[in-house]
């Protein structure tokens, strides 16, 4: 399912939540999307998920398609689990979500077959970055009919951009995209192209699978 945002933008109360972007979404590619902190990072996931009403432009797939197609992974207070919880309690929840076994064999065992279970009692704040990164985008990757994953700002806890670019490009398959949300200095470390929130440019290249 290709996915296109036509200058796609977001008014809110006080100015532009995200100002008009263009992007194209491709299955079997990863689509890095850079810009300053505040630039609207979280709504364009939102507009990409379908769950955010535009104020200008368009996104299609039509927004109930893309709910449930689309995957908002991790994104700043609206899908990041909850600080206080423990990794097991969040790996419960979403095997739950995903109409998986979520009892607490199934979770240990979940938990061991993703090199994680030494994190399990841990409360999801104290989860090391690459571990948090990883478990998110694998449970998020098993929700069933899902074929894009919008990863929502790693940086802002994953101190390198390297790794959790790999992770991401880990989940990018034939019939799924993954789409990286970031802060345009990772998008400068990493060095590949990208698109930019608030630009209204979709003939950006993508990096391939």
């Amino acid at each position: 399912m290709e996915i296109h945002a036509q200058r796609a933008g977001v008014d809110g109360a006080h100015g532009p939540l995200l100002r008009p972007t263009s992007l194209v979404v491709k299955p079997g590619e990863l689509t890095l999307v850079a810009g300053e902190p505040g630039s609207g990072h979280t709504a364009l996931g939102l507009a990409l998920s379908g769950r955010m009403k535009l104020s200008t432009g368009t996104v299609s797939p039509d927004a109930w398609t893309l709910r449930r197609r689309v995957v908002l992974v991790d994104a700043p207070g609206v899908t990041e689990p909850e600080e206080a919880l423990s990794l097991a309690a969040v790996v419960g929840e979403e095997l739950a979500m995903n109409g998986m076994p979520s009892g607490k064999k199934a979770v240990h065992d979940w938990l061991v077959e993703h090199a994680a279970d030494e994190h399990a009692a841990k409360r999801f704040e104290q989860v090391p970055a690459g571990t948090r990164c990883a478990v998110l985008l694998e449970l998020a990757a098993a929700r069933p009919g899902v074929t894009a994953l919008v990863l929502d700002s790693p940086d802002r806890y994953h101190p390198d951009p390297h790794e959790w670019f790999d992770l991401a490009h880990t989940h990018v398959t034939p019939e799924r995209a993954v789409v990286v949300l970031c802060s345009n200095s990772s998008a400068r470390i990493l060095g590949l192209p990208h698109a930019r929130l608030g630009e209204d440019d979709d003939t950006k290249m993508e990096i391939t699978a």
